[in-house]
Formats: C-alpha cells, sequence, structure tokens
C-alpha cells in the first residue's frame, strides 16, 4: 500500500497551517487543542478545502498540486472518512449504510466489526459505540487508500468512551492502510495511535510513539499535554551534582537534568507516590498540601496534592484512607524530575513527519 503523502499551507484566522508529513500503512494521530488547525487538514486532504498551496499524493494518484492546478474532487479521492458526529443516514438500516459506501465488501465488514446481529437496526437504535463502527465499516466499504478520522469518541460519554477507545484501537491496527486521525484528547490518540504528532497553531511541533513523548517532550506545553506535571521554576547548579529549582512557592526540589534560569519541571503522575508523612527512601523531593481532588481514572485514582496530580492505585488510596482537605506528602525522585526551558508554546518551526520506517 502506497503512503499518503501531505505538505500544504493554509491561512487560517489566527495562524498558518503548515504541515509536511508521511503516513505508511500505520495510524498516526494528530493531537492537540481544539482550534488548531487538525479538522483543517483532513478536510483538505479529502478535498473538501482547497489550501492556498499543497500537495496531496496517496496510492500512487496525485489528489491535489497546486502549482499545477491539480484538484480532484472528493468523489475522485481514494478516500475514508468517518465523520465526528459520524453522520448516519437515519432512514436506512447498518447494512444499507454500509453498503452505501459499497455493496461488495458489506458481508465481511458486518462481520469483522460485530455487526451482524444489527445489521437491519437503524442508527437511532444503536448505542455510540455500534454507531461509530458503523461509520467505520462504512468508510471502509470504499476500499479507500487512505481512512481519516475526525475526532471518533468526541460524540460519547466517558464510560462509553473507555470501552470503545479498547474495541476501536485493534480495528484499526488490523487495517493496512494509512490513517490519519485527529482528536483533542491525549489519551485517545495514545490508546488508537501508532505514532503521534503533537498540533500546536498549525504545526506538528513533536511527532513520535506515545512512550516517546512522555519519556523525551520537547517543550513543556507537550509534556502537560501528554498528561505531565508542569511546575515553573528557577533552575541553578545543586549540590552533588544535581540541579537545584526553586519553585513559585519558593520551595526546592532537585533534578538529574541540567539546567539553569527559567525551566518547567516536568513530572508524570505515575512517577508520584503519596504518603501521610515524607518517606526515608530515594525520593528527594517532597510536596506537602491538602488532598484538593481525588478522581477515578480507569481502576486507578489522580489525586491532586497542592501543584501535582499523582496517580495510584485503588488499593493503595483505600490503604491511605485519602479523604478532601486532609494533609499528604507527595514525593517523587530526582531522575524522574525532567527539566525543560520555557519559552512561547509553539516554539520550533514545523517538523515534517517522516512515513514509518523512512
Amino acid at each position: 500500500m502506497d503512503a499518503l503523502r501531505v505538505d500544504l499551507a493554509h491561512r487560517l484566522r489566527g495562524f498558518e497551517l503548515e504541515v509536511s508529513l508521511e503516513v505508511g500503512p500505520e495510524t498516526l494521530a494528530l493531537a492537540g487543542p481544539s482550534g488548531a488547525g487538525k479538522t483543517t487538514l483532513l478536510r483538505a486532504i479529502a478535498g473538501l478545502l482547497r489550501p492556498d498551496r499543497g500537495l496531496v499524493e496517496a496510492g500512487g494518484a496525485v489528489w491535489l498540486d497546486t502549482s499545477r492546478g491539480v484538484d480532484l474532487p472528493p468523489e475522485r479521492r481514494s478516500v475514508g472518512l468517518v465523520f465526528q458526529d459520524y453522520a448516519l443516514f437515519p432512514h436506512l438500516t447498518v447494512e444499507q449504510n454500509v453498503a452505501f459506501g459499497g455493496r461488495h465488501r458489506v458481508p465481511e465488514l458486518l462481520s469483522g466489526l460485530a455487526l451482524e446481529r444489527l445489521a437491519r437496526a437503524r442508527p437511532g437504535e444503536l448505542s455510540g459505540g455500534e454507531r461509530q463502527r458503523v461509520a467505520l465499516a462504512r468508510a471502509l466499504a470504499r476500499d479507500p487508500h487512505v481512512l481519516l478520522l475526525d475526532e471518533p469518541l468526541s460524540a460519547l460519554d466517558a464510560s462509553t468512551r473507555t470501552r470503545v477507545r479498547e474495541e476501536l484501537g485493534p480495528l484499526l491496527r488490523a487495517q493496512t492502510l494509512p490513517t490519519l486521525l485527529v482528536t483533542h484528547d491525549y489519551l485517545d490518540a495514545a490508546a488508537l495511535a501508532d505514532r503521534v504528532g503533537v498540533v500546536v497553531e498549525g504545526r506538528i511541533v513533536q511527532v513520535g510513539t506515545p512512550a516517546e513523548l512522555a519519556a523525551a517532550p520537547a517543550s513543556p506545553f507537550v509534556a502537560e499535554f501528554t498528561g505531565g506535571n508542569v511546575l515553573h521554576g528557577t533552575a541553578r547548579p545543586g549540590p552533588r551534582g544535581l540541579t537545584s529549582v526553586t519553585l513559585a512557592d519558593g520551595s526546592e526540589i532537585v533534578s538529574t537534568d541540567e539546567g539553569r534560569g527559567s525551566v518547567g519541571v516536568v513530572v508524570y503522575p505515575w512517577e508520584v507516590t503519596l504518603a501521610r508523612e515524607a518517606p526515608e527512601d530515594s525520593s528527594q523531593n517532597h510536596v506537602r498540601g491538602p488532598i484538593a481532588s481525588v478522581a477515578p481514572v480507569g481502576n486507578r485514582l489522580r489525586v491532586r496534592v497542592g501543584p501535582l496530580v499523582a496517580e495510584v492505585t485503588a488499593a493503595s488510596a483505600d490503604r491511605l484512607a485519602l479523604r478532601l482537605g486532609e494533609p499528604i506528602v507527595a514525593s517523587f525522585k530526582a531522575t524522574g524530575t525532567r527539566l525543560l526551558p520555557l519559552g512561547h508554546v509553539p516554539g520550533p518551526p514545523p517538523v515534517q513527519v517522516p512515513g514509518r520506517g523512512s
């Protein structure tokens, strides 16, 4: 399967969308805040919007080349597009909705996406997850060279969203075609995609696997977007080769990273432990404060203590008998404390996203 290649620019209200990427037989998620230009990019690839400048090539065919005046209409682009609201025909059955994309694969797709028993149901009778699978089946029924998904989980409630993430990920990985997914939710991106590109004001500022982004965020924004705690402080050389950081509230922490001047201190929730008293272990950093909030996330709990969020198991929370307003100590190691220079969020020039394996 040939890759999807995109290189385009388009002026939006407050900034310029400028993206260069290549997607092979994989799922690449473009994740970032709402209004960053992600959906505009999908529309330009699908032929629903003509960019100011651009080249789109897929399946060995050029769909768009503004320098040569090439601009194929949407119906001539081999795209399967799953809209944010799914856009199913309410008067048609599941089988008829899928057949609208293409008839020859209907039995295969109904079986593969566990829709056979719903074949004669109409969209109004389906759950959110079922409607999403129908929309995906209809998109795949076109035998597309490229699959595009616009905020595929945003229409679902929180509990359904978690379950559908688990279902949709394997379905996407089973497809051997370039798949581009856009979302403002990093958890969706990490669960569904092989690689994630973080988009800020029309530019991809970093791309990598979810693990790579968490291990080495390129900026405080990327760290915070991927779920990290970001504290602001001033760094200077500290004892025993460590870096000392004075936080905004005057407290001191240390890091094994080098840093000077104004820095963002990045600590991920799973690197923070909670205790009633500061533990006598290798954790050198301690933040004391009342418990501000306790929120379940899957089978774990997220607990906010001052400027930090810790992620602990339900068993740990029960053992500590966590209660709102009660004092607690949040601790983390110097080795888990990353330092990044502070600067303007968009920061570096746009990142060119090569295809997997190129």
